[in-house]
């Protein structure tokens, strides 16, 4: 019997390979730093990193050409005043922009968007609306309008969600919904559009009245996105049950909702009622919303601006962080802020919100052997944590590379980020080490690249970041 536990143990401690097995234990130190990732926290509204506050005045009126210098810091790095940088550049544009004339549609105008959000290091967030809030003033295009004629007393024209146009009209199905499907076969899965709303209805196309649509036209509307966009996260409008419950149920489809902050706006005129407490709780849960999130992206915009939450509400920072935290409870990834200036009194919970929303990743815990055998397998165990409230949406890279003296040896893990929800994450993968890897200490180093150029792209809440990118974690020797 001894014989046997002395042979057992020593096949523990030597593994199958012969090879004494001394496992180290890499525990990364974590950091408390604000990570600009992609695909999450604030975004610019109607503008990019670096332009000045209402750089583009109207919504939609974008132009291949700025006639201003852009803002930089002492490093001359982008920056936005009073504003966080961001990762996200969001753009809502009317349909008159896009196609002015019947069936000729000015894509270079949304190109464009794209190359200037890549070169100020963001994504685009977009949203095409289909009109305004007055006739007079970004109307849906003319040559539509002298088609359907200048009626706009239908079923839901109240001054604020008005339709300025009949959504039960087949035309408008067959013409808006031609920009909609010829825009998804352009821009489908274009790496730097970061998601599209899902506008079809009302002023700004916000959604208002979708619940007084017939169930065929509310359907037929929403295809045209679900449809439309399989690799591009989608976003549909917090509005009613049947519209939202059914969009869930054909795709992984995400949220975006308004007025984030409401706890008073207009209570006096509504009998109390607020978006914060009447509106939100009640119908992310009653329009089957409550797992969205784990799929697909929430995005919240602003009611009014930070001034006036200061100003005109009264807001404290208690309120802030109140609206804050519900914001997270409810898997928050994105905010348009409106590129409005955050009070300096604010500034703390805008930090601790911004450390929070979407996802943020930290190793724990990476255990290894000392020493590998070229030609033979390593078993790398991992311990991750997501501390923020949402995982990450696209696809990224988790790779390993073993580097020494200008010897670069990258491992691809199979790893699938997306399904990292927050809490403790458990990846473990076996890699080989080439016949050729040469005697010697190397080390060992991580990253999750980017899935078309192979570059790191997310930060991690870790030490150790080198300056191309990639973090330091250890070393680990190499020996025949």
């Amino acid at each position: 019997m001894k014989l046997i536990s002395l042979l057992v143990l020593l096949f523990f401690v030597t593994g199958y390979h012969g090879m004494a097995q001394n496992i180290k234990k890499i525990k990364p130190k974590e950091i408390d730093d604000i990570l600009f990732n992609p695909g999450i926290g604030f975004t610019t509204f109607q503008q990019f990193n670096g332009d000045p506050k209402n750089a583009i005045h109207d919504c939609g009126d974008f132009y291949d050409e700025y006639p201003y210098d852009l803002l930089t810091d002492e490093n001359n790095r982008l920056r936005n005043p009073n504003y966080p940088f961001t990762t996200i550049a969001y753009l809502r544009i009317y349909w008159i922009f896009i196609e002015p004339e019947q069936g000729k549609y000015r894509w270079d105008i949304i190109d464009r968007a794209l190359e200037m959000a890549h070169e100020r290091g963001q994504t685009l967030m977009l949203s095409l609306m289909p009109y305004g809030s007055n006739i007079n003033r970004h109307d849906v295009p003319p040559w539509y309008r002298e088609m359907v004629g200048d009626e706009t007393n239908f079923k839901h024209n109240n001054p604020v969600n008005m339709w300025l146009v009949d959504p039960e009209d087949p035309r408008y199905l067959e013409h808006y919904g031609k920009l909609i499907r010829t825009f998804g076969e352009r821009y489908d899965g274009h790496p730097a559009l970061e998601s599209v709303d899902m506008r079809i209805v009302g002023a700004w196309g916000e959604g208002g009245g979708t619940a007084l649509l017939e169930t065929e036209t509310s359907m037929a509307l929403m295809d045209l996105y679900l449809e439309s966009f399989k690799k591009t996260p989608v976003k549909l409008l917090l509005t009613d049950k049947f519209s939202n419950s059914y969009s869930i149920s054909k795709a992984d489809v995400g949220y975006r909702a308004d007025c984030l902050g409401d706890l008073g706006f207009w209570a006096k005129d509504q009998n109390g009622w607020t978006h914060m407490y009447d509106y939100y709780p009640r119908s992310i849960v009653e329009n089957g919303l409550n797992d969205a999130w784990k799929k697909a992206p929430v995005s919240f915009e602003i009611c009014g601006t930070f001034p006036s939450w200061k100003k005109a509400q009264g807001y404290t920072a208690d309120d802030v962080k109140y609206i804050f935290d519900q914001a997270l409870k409810w898997h928050v990834s994105s905010v348009n802020g409106k590129s409005s200036a955050v009070p300096e009194e604010y500034l703390p919970q805008f930090e601790e919100f911004m450390k929070k929303m979407g996802y943020r990743f930290v190793l724990r815990m990476l255990t290894l052997p000392d020493v590998v055998k070229p030609g033979q397998k390593v078993n790398l165990n991992s311990w991750w944590e997501n501390k923020g409230v949402a995982p990450v949406y696209k696809d990224y890279k988790l790779a390993f590379r073993l580097q020494k003296d200008g010897y670069n040896r990258i491992f691809f893990t199979g790893a699938d980020v997306k399904e990292w929800l927050p809490g403790d994450i458990i990846f473990d993968e076996a890699i080989f080490i080439p016949n050729d890897t040469p005697n010697g200490e190397y080390n060992i180093q991580i990253a999750l690249l980017d899935e078309y150029t192979l570059e790191p792209k997310i930060n991690l809440a870790i030490e150790g970041k080198m300056p191309d990118g990639w973090y330091q974690l250890g070393t680990v020797n190499v020996r025949r």
